[in-house]
């Protein structure tokens, strides 16, 4: 216990403050619509969003308590926070030094806000980081296939998952583990994902993950699109959105908003498609305005402040009880057993407010790290220190190149940023000196 007092004395707070967050807000936080479609009872392929979170809910479900759902994605965060620190501590880091890399992790105001809501996030993080950490710790069959397991799982909790399952097969196919490794992690990976593509192959005739992808990308968009360049044909120019450049909502709102000419085109799948083919072309034709409005969304990583104090977000703690709407309250209040509604419990909902206004890592510092260690992992020859470093840019570039810039999206980066960080100033080299982790062979040979 003395050798790892540091991890101890890091890890008491940040417990504490998850009880407070549990005793202030009780008994979860409840995200617009979305958190109400996934708690539905009727378990099918979502529209816009994959079901894999609705699966870990209907496991739930027995117990009747959105309480137990939030503790369970507070205690996955602190067992992630412990194996990251393990693994660093692994690669010669203090215990000091590896227990102040999990501090972002274990104390970010948006940590706790996700672990504490009913969304998808935090059990998509925890699956992602911890099939990076598997991967990073040793490289075997049997660790490849368990991480390609977490990184199909969740694929079909967020579709930006996807590209992680590929990346972490570069990664041992640039690394020359061997064959079976890879093909292991290729397999597991693709149990769940192909699981669910036939669930929707067989629920609504489409093999695939979503219906909106096309949809999401048109309203990407929605930002540049001028259909006196684009030229769309008949079928696609009711897309064409009727206000000047400068007057448009953010792409979100073009998504749900009544204004949106998307809600004209008759039929979901239908929909998608037609938007997909409209945002190819509108890409296609205006490439540097498509690349001008991801810039402009990137840009705002380079903002301090996560949200100013007069600033309108679901992303606050609430100051008072939000009413459940009438339209899905059954929906919350079936699977609670009773009242579903977030109760505001002063002071220490009050004392949770305050602490949202300090209490996390400026997104600055968050990419100042990331680039410094994909910088120093190249320059000492840490490769193992890319993986983490690379899924980290991928999580957070890829959205607004997709759909837009928000900062829920930016969270999955944490964790990341920290295994990264802390693999680059290890003490020790992967493939030398620990012997837990697998040394990488020449082109050809396997392991047994």
């Amino acid at each position: 216990m003395l050798a790892h007092r540091a991890l101890v004395i890091a890890m008491l707070p940040a417990i504490g403050l998850r009880v407070l967050t549990l005793l202030g807000f009780p008994p979860a936080l409840l995200f617009y619509g979305d958190s109400f479609a996934f708690l539905s009872e009727e378990l099918a392929p979502g529209t816009t969003r994959p079901s894999g979170y609705s699966l870990l809910l209907a496991l739930l479900r027995p117990a009747h308590s959105l309480t137990l759902v939030t503790v369970l994605q507070h205690l996955l965060v602190l067992g992630l926070a412990v194996a990251i620190y393990a693994l660093l501590r692994r690669r010669g880091l203090p215990g000091w030094g590896a227990a102040l890399l999990v501090t972002p992790l274990l104390y970010d105001e948006f940590m706790l806000l996700l672990e504490h809501m009913i969304m998808a996030d935090a059990i998509f993080i925890v699956l992602v980081t911890a099939a990076v950490v598997l991967i990073v710790l040793r490289v075997s069959p049997a660790t490849a296939a368990v991480g390609g397991l977490l990184l199909g799982l969740a694929g079909i909790t967020r579709t930006v998952g996807l590209p992680l399952l590929i990346l972490v097969a570069a990664y041992l196919l640039i690394r020359r583990y061997g064959w079976r490794p890879l093909v292991a992690l290729l397999v597991a990976g693709a149990i769940p994902l192909g699981a669910y593509a036939t669930w929707m192959k067989v629920e609504k005739g489409k093999f695939g993950l979503t219906e909106a992808d096309g949809n999401f990308l048109w309203s990407r968009t929605m930002s540049f699109a001028d259909c006196g360049v684009i030229k769309p044909p008949e079928r696609l120019a009711v897309l064409c959105p009727d206000m000047p450049v400068e007057q448009r909502p953010y792409p979100p709102h073009w998504l749900w908003e009544d204004f949106s000419p998307l809600l004209k085109v008759p039929g979901k799948a239908n929909r998608n498609q037609l938007a997909g083919e409209f945002a190819r072309m509108a890409i296609l034709a205006q490439p540097g305005d498509y690349l001008a409005a991801a810039a402009t969304d990137l840009g705002q990583l380079l903002r301090w402040e996560r949200t100013a104090v007069d600033e309108k977000t679901p992303y606050k703690l609430p100051e008072s009880e939000r009413p459940i709407n009438e339209s899905v309250r059954d929906v919350a209040e079936s699977y609670e057993a009773g009242p579903a509604a977030t109760r505001v419990v002063e002071p220490v909902a009050g004392w949770l407010r305050a602490y949202q206004r300090f209490g996390y890592v400026p997104f600055p510092l968050l990419v100042l790290a990331l680039g410094g260690a994909l910088v120093a992992a190249v320059v000492r020859r840490r490769w193992d220190a890319l993986l983490p470093g690379v899924a980290a840019l991928a999580l957070v570039a890829s959205p607004p190149f997709l759909a837009a810039y928000d900062v829920r999206y930016v969270i999955p980066a944490i964790p990341l940023v920290c295994l990264a960080v802390g693999l680059t100033l290890g003490a020790r080299s992967p493939s030398r000196q620990d012997p837990a982790a697998a040394e990488p062979e020449p082109a050809g040979h396997t392991r047994a």
